[in-house]
Parts: C-alpha cells; sequence; structure tokens
C-alpha cells in the first residue's frame, strides 16, 4: 500500500532554516506528482509546493524564493529546504501524492518557528 513518512520538523529561531523529508513507499515514485503541504493551527491545511514528476517544480506564493522542493528518485524521497523562516511558516508539514483518484497523506512534521 502506499505509504508516506514525513521527517525533519522541529523547533529552529526565526531566520533559521530546516530540511523535510518525505519517504514514499508503493508508489513508482519517479512517475508520480508530489506535493507538500501544511495545515496551522485554527487554518486550513495549504498547499506549498509541488515536485513534479516531469522535474517541474512550483511553489506557493507565501514560500517562493525561501523554500525550495527537491526529490531524489532512486530513493523515493522528496525533500522540502526551508530557509529564512518566520513565525508564520510554523505548522504540520504534510507530503502527498495522487494515485488513480485517491490523495495520500503521510502523518505529518511539526514545524515550529520561534524565538
Amino acid at each position: 500500500q502506499v505509504q508516506l513518512v514525513e521527517s525533519g520538523g522541529g523547533l529552529v529561531q526565526p531566520g533559521g532554516s530546516l530540511r523535510l523529508s518525505c519517504t514514499a513507499s508503493g508508489i513508482v515514485f519517479s512517475g508520480r506528482n508530489m506535493a507538500w503541504s501544511r495545515q496551522a493551527p485554527g487554518k486550513q491545511r495549504e498547499w506549498v509546493a509541488l515536485a513534479l514528476a516531469s522535474g517541474n517544480k512550483n511553489y506557493a506564493d507565501s514560500v517562493k524564493g525561501r523554500f525550495t522542493v527537491s526529490r531524489d528518485n532512486a530513493k523515493s524521497m522528496m525533500y522540502l529546504q526551508m530557509t529564512s523562516l518566520e513565525a508564520e511558516d510554523t505548522a504540520v508539514y504534510y507530503c502527498s501524492t495522487l494515485v488513480q483518484g485517491t490523495t495520500y497523506w503521510g502523518q505529518g512534521t511539526q514545524v515550529t518557528v520561534s524565538s
């Protein structure tokens, strides 16, 4: 079955950096579009970045220029390098993929930006 596992979250000061990882199994990773999303307390989940199977990447305006998404197809992993973190980036971060009409999500990893 499809399984996505995020890691790398933690507590970081404003202006700091973190790298999140997403490990996928149960899919042909190289052929799948992958996404990062986040959900802050009391807010709806929002899309953050896309790493398409084609190699293209897309970012939400709120993170453009600060976050970089990448993928390693050989390892079935996707990454989110986050820099210049702000308090507003505090959220649970999820990776996801769409397979035959079903969106699969990981369990999420908490990112807290605070001094």
